[in-house]
């Protein structure tokens, strides 16, 4: 199983965020020149039988949620989203040592990627997406390869849930998984297995099962980690961790925060398009148990030269259909190739400085808006067309 190149996900809590707000956000590394989409999907009852990237399974007999995702283009599934019961979910590659039967990864199955987009679509809280991932994990199993174009690209999954009230940390191993529970201050993760000896919920049979591989010896305090981990990025996973805990040491952690970890380059969680594994895609999301939850999203690559665009689930939410790809060979969508040719040119450090004051215009309009809105004085359908309205400022920008 090939080394997991880059990703990385994050979370902070109360008490150290501002308002008492859950706030998360993701960094999408992906092989470059592969297009990351952002799209709106529709809830709603479905046909009896789903088509994910691989293989067919049985879709859910209760309506499905709307969710909004980023997503390579070329996949069902998605690296990051949201749904309309303010639930966020991204995915990692891990690499672990449970390679053969139903941990062979080279077996068309379900994706990390699949499996992140069924846990929005079909949970309602962070612990209920938990339950569909899993469930879903020991019925079908993980695996496939993970790039259109590189067979040898797959690996194992781990995933940071999270709604207003918690987030779970899911890390697998084949069908075998433990998770971590979250309730306050910060955790991210990135590309190998971080989940020790505090496991809240784990599969039925993983502790006989590790005794049988030979991986525990059944008398020993159990450690998912020490178990099943075969190596992983710790520098950049020690180095995210370092940038929350200097981010919400003043105990007021916000989405401007949130974007500055995810545009840190020195620590190689934000790769430029030059990149072999660039950052494809990066949201943020804002949640909170009462008020607005608004999710932020590029949909280019390297948020250090994108814009954080603002989407708020309303009655009847829109989003432009320039963050969608195209049927083309390289599946490239409107706002991809206008951010690539803006990305080339020797200007881009004055467009980038327009992109984020604008980016920064948004912050505050959004943050007056919840302020009314708490007060009842907003109409959340005032926010209907915002992500389309602001992918349409940067697309005349780019000109």
């Amino acid at each position: 199983m090939g080394f997991p190149k880059s990703c990385d996900t994050f979370v902070v809590l109360p008490p150290v965020t501002k308002n008492g707000r859950v706030i998360f956000g993701k960094n999408s590394d992906r092989p470059q020149n592969e297009v990351q989409e952002v799209v709106l999907v529709k809830g709603g009852v479905r046909d009896p039988k789903l088509k994910c990237t691989y293989i067919t399974i049985e879709e859910s007999l209760d309506p499905v949620n709307t969710v909004i995702l980023s997503k390579p283009a070329w996949m069902w599934g998605a690296e990051m989203g949201a749904n309309d019961k303010n639930v966020v979910i991204g995915n990692e590659a891990v690499w672990t040592n449970n390679n053969e039967g139903d941990g062979d990864a080279r077996q068309r199955r379900l994706l990390g990627m699949d499996l992140v987009r069924l846990g929005l679509e079909r949970g309602h809280t962070a612990e209920d997406a938990l339950y569909v991932i899993t469930m879903l994990l020991e019925k079908y199993g993980q695996g496939g390869p993970c790039s259109e174009l590189d067979d040898s690209h797959f690996y194992h999954n781990s995933f940071l849930i999270a709604d207003p009230k918690e987030a779970w940390v899911l890390e697998t191993s084949g069908k075998l998984w433990a998770a971590e529970k979250l309730t306050s201050g910060y955790r991210n993760i990135s590309n190998g297995l971080t989940i020790t000896t505090k496991i809240d919920k784990h599969s039925d049979n993983l502790h006989a099962k590790a005794k049988g591989m030979g991986l525990w010896d059944g008398q020993t305090e159990f450690n998912f980690t020490k178990c099943f981990s075969s190596g992983g990025d710790e520098l950049r996973q020690q180095e995210g961790e370092r940038l929350l805990k200097e981010g919400s040491a003043s105990g007021s952690f916000d989405v401007k925060d949130m974007f500055k970890v995810l545009r840190h380059k020195e620590s190689r969680i934000c790769r430029g398009c030059d990149d072999t594994f660039p950052t494809q895609g990066s949201q943020v999301s804002s949640l909170t148990s009462k008020g607005v939850n608004v999710h932020w999203f590029t949909a280019t690559p390297d948020p250090s030269v994108s814009y954080f665009k603002p989407f708020v689930f309303t009655s009847r939410p829109q989003i432009s259909s320039y963050t969608e790809s195209s049927n083309e060979a390289k599946r490239e969508h409107y706002l991809y190739k206008l951010h690539a040719e803006h990305v080339s040119k020797n200007s881009h450090d004055k467009i980038s400085k327009i992109l984020h004051e604008i980016e920064n215009g948004c912050l505050n309009e959004i943050e007056d808006f919840i302020q009314k809105y708490e007060k009842g004085e907003g109409d959340l359908e005032d926010l209907n067309n915002l992500m389309k309205d602001c992918v349409e400022t940067e697309v005349k920008l780019y000109g």
